[in-house]
């Protein structure tokens, strides 16, 4: 099923009779440092209503693995307590043996595509598949039992929790398949899709897509900078939003999960210009191969429902990805809080005994896809001569800072508050530092100097990151200091995992004693 924009007059995402609009989530704030266009009033509308996370496909499949692991795995010990033989020393065996083997259940559901939202959507199909994997699963159990020679108790245990597994199933994946079309008609579960490029290529492609019953894509418009007949204003129902410069602004305002460029492989050097203008997105960017004589390996191919595409860039820590960083995130910072919060208290007194004004400082920074958040930091200045704006950046015997700021700044004791961003969710604990947004060197913003420097942004910026434990930390007062450090964060993005943040997390102490450019 495909959702899209109706027409140009209307503005609105389609929906069915009776459905409801969505609730717009808050308005993300524009950077005024990047060079982003105003959007049509149509973009606008559109942009209007697709604010709102939406909630990823894959996040609800694993959710609902869970449940049905954890379910059964109660039945189960239900099923236990009806066995009027079963022993009390016995329960744990049981449950370890329950739990192991219900891991059949879910590596048989997953090649049977059991976990597949257009496979959900059909109660029918979706239980068939839900009961071949549970009848493998007892089937395996069973034979265990067999080999082990166990007691008559464990037959019995094993046939009661078969039918309460059978009966649990049967009811939860009807009900599964009710609200899962129930959410993919209100915008619930849906992965967002930009088409770039219109004309004949993007036709074919939307044509392809609206054919596949099941799909889970909604289009929300088409870019494209061709104003000539090759690419129309409206495009198989499909209105054109604006120019691609015009897409980054659109992207930036709206929760956008793809980019999918309309155009053939021949067009190789319209294509990589394209990539290097939408890469800093934090999106997948996918070359539609459906017109594309070129054939490669099966493997060498993703698919949008049954449309095979080339990927040529992925968003970085996206999914459950995102859930363990997150996870991780909230541990640390919680450890971290409790062994410095009397560094933290003892440098508030400090601060405020020493200078007149707030113990906390302010400053405005460059967040996720280039949103604006307030980052907290002990005050280091005296009130009257502080820079929200970091347009001036602070240099060796700043007379702006007061000697306790000297100290925490060449410390980074300063930096401390912004555990409590990590908690909000501002900030990750590593990651790219961000950047005030006015940040610059030689009155040139970093953007002018580094030409990828938005790519940072495709991730949560971070108290601490790869830069920073690599040397370049501190005072940016050279073009080569911002475009190594860019570097970094660019190498962190591409090769991120937990591991690597803990490594980062590690280093950071010591990473402290190179005070050569903190001032």
């Amino acid at each position: 099923m495909m959702r899209s924009v109706d027409s140009l007059d209307e503005a609105k995402l389609r929906r069915k009779p009776g459905q409801g609009e969505a609730d717009a989530g808050p308005r993300t704030a524009k950077s005024p440092s990047e060079a982003g266009l105003e959007l049509s009033p149509l973009a606008q509308r559109v942009a209007e209503q697709l604010r709102h996370a939406n909630r990823s496909p894959n996040i609800f499949i694993g959710q609902l693995a869970m449940l049905e692991w954890t379910s059964l795995l109660a039945l189960s010990f239900g099923a236990y307590d009806l066995v009027p033989s079963a022993s009390t020393q016995g329960f744990l065996a049981y449950a370890v043996f329950a739990g192991a083997g219900l891991l059949s259940f879910l590596f048989a559901g997953h090649f049977a595509d059991s976990y597949q939202i257009n496979m959900l959507r059909h109660s029918r199909r979706s239980l068939k598949r839900a009961f071949a994997s549970l009848i493998l699963c007892f089937a395996i159990m069973l034979v265990t039992i067999v080999v082990w020679n166990s007691p008559a108790a464990a037959y019995q245990w094993l046939g009661i929790w078969f039918v309460f597994g059978g009966m649990f199933l049967l009811i939860e994946r009807y009900t599964v398949s009710r609200a899962i079309r129930r959410w993919t008609r209100n915008g619930i579960i849906e992965r967002r899709a930009v088409i770039v490029g219109g004309g004949d290529p993007a036709k074919t492609l939307i044509r392809t897509l609206e054919a596949q019953e099941d799909g889970d894509i909604r289009i929300c418009g088409i870019f494209d900078d061709r104003q000539d007949r090759r690419s129309p204003n409206m495009v198989a129902g499909y209105p054109k939003l604006g120019t691609v410069a015009e897409l980054v602004t659109f992207a930036r305002e709206t929760r956008i999960d793809m980019l999918i460029i309309a155009l053939p492989l021949s067009a190789e050097a319209r294509i990589l210009e394209l990539v290097k203008k939408l890469w800093i997105l934090p999106v997948d960017i996918r070359l539609a191969a459906h017109s594309n004589s070129l054939r490669f390996r099966p493997r060498a191919y993703s698919h949008v429902g049954d449309m095979a595409m080339l990927d040529l860039v992925d968003k970085p820590i996206r999914d459950w990805d995102a859930v363990a960083k997150r996870i991780f995130d909230l541990v640390f910072t919680l450890i971290a809080l409790f062994l410095l919060w009397p560094v933290m208290l003892v440098t508030a007194i400090a601060v405020k005994a020493t200078s007149k004004g707030p113990v906390l400082f302010v400053q405005k920074r460059h967040g996720f896809n280039n949103e604006i958040i307030n980052v907290l930091k002990f005050r280091s200045m005296y009130t009257e001569m502080s820079d929200p704006t970091a347009r001036l950046a602070v240099t060796k015997n700043d007379p702006r800072v007061t000697p306790v700021g000297r100290f925490i700044r060449k410390t980074s004791i300063d930096e401390l508050p912004q555990l409590f961003n990590v908690l909000k969710g501002d900030l990750s604990l590593v990651g790219p530092r961000p950047h005030a947004v006015l940040a610059q060197t030689h009155n040139r913003l970093y953007k002018d100097i580094v030409e990828s420097y938005f790519a940072r942004h495709r991730v949560k910026p971070g108290v601490t990151g790869w830069a920073q434990v690599n040397g370049w930390r501190g005072e940016i007062d050279h073009d080569d200091k911002i475009r190594n450090r860019t570097a970094c964060d660019l190498y962190y993005i591409e090769n991120w995992s937990l591991l690597l943040d803990l490594k980062i997390l590690f280093m950071t102490p010591f990473s402290l004693f190179n005070m050569e450019n903190a001032y």
